[in-house]
């Protein structure tokens, strides 16, 4: 999985004058979990566009200067409800020997013969949850809706890879190609004519 860098401060002060104080100054409170004690660190508010505003996943390496650096993943992320504005992110650490549980985009792959025929794809799942050691975090869990006719449903036993494990029970649809309007209109008009007698000829 594809990392992303961000350079912070630890900070001395968690109490609230100092959070406020943080914000006014243009830098996002940020707490690491998952080691032997948390860690509290700032951040400039740029340093998280790439890992927040996107739809990929990313692990992060945290530097805090003085040689510190941890390997992590966000865990939660707080935003203002009006301003959208990141007021709080809380990251949880990784480590090599143990495995982590986060979500994955899906990324669909080939070209559905449903889809051709005039159905309609729905992704059902745009993310899933994959466990995993971190050298086996996928940046995407890869879905072939090429096998897919007309009102079939890909489900999640039929994707993934032996590197990880999907966190989701059996009947997870992922996708699914729906019959169209069109199509439906279409298979209706064509039954009408099977079974209406021919011009010309006496019933």
């Amino acid at each position: 999985m594809k990392s992303i860098t961000i350079k912070g401060s630890e900070r001395e002060s968690v109490g609230k004058v100092s959070t406020k104080a943080l914000r006014n100054a243009g830098l996002v409170p940020c707490v690491l979990y998952g080691g032997n004690q948390a860690v509290h660190f700032s951040a400039e508010v740029m340093a998280f566009k790439n890992l927040v505003y996107t739809p990929n996943a990313h692990t992060v390496v945290i530097e805090l200067g003085k040689g510190k650096s941890f390997n992590a993943i966000l865990q939660d992320i707080q935003v203002h409800p009006v301003s959208d504005k990141i007021l709080h992110i809380d990251f949880f650490q990784l480590f090599d020997d143990k495995e982590i549980t986060m979500e994955v985009p899906v990324k669909i792959v080939g070209t559905s013969k449903g889809v051709l025929g005039g159905g309609v794809l729905r992704l059902n799942t745009r993310k899933l949850k994959v466990k995993a050691l971190p050298k086996n975090l996928p940046d995407f869990v890869e879905a072939d809706i090429t096998p897919l006719e007309m009102g079939n449903k890909l489900y999640v036993t039929k994707v993934g890879a032996p590197e990880y494990k999907i966190m989701h029970p059996e009947n997870t649809v992922v996708a699914q190609v729906r019959i169209s309007r069109a199509a439906m209109k279409a298979a209706q008009e064509a039954a009408k004519a099977a079974k209406a007698p021919a011009k010309g000829k006496k019933k």
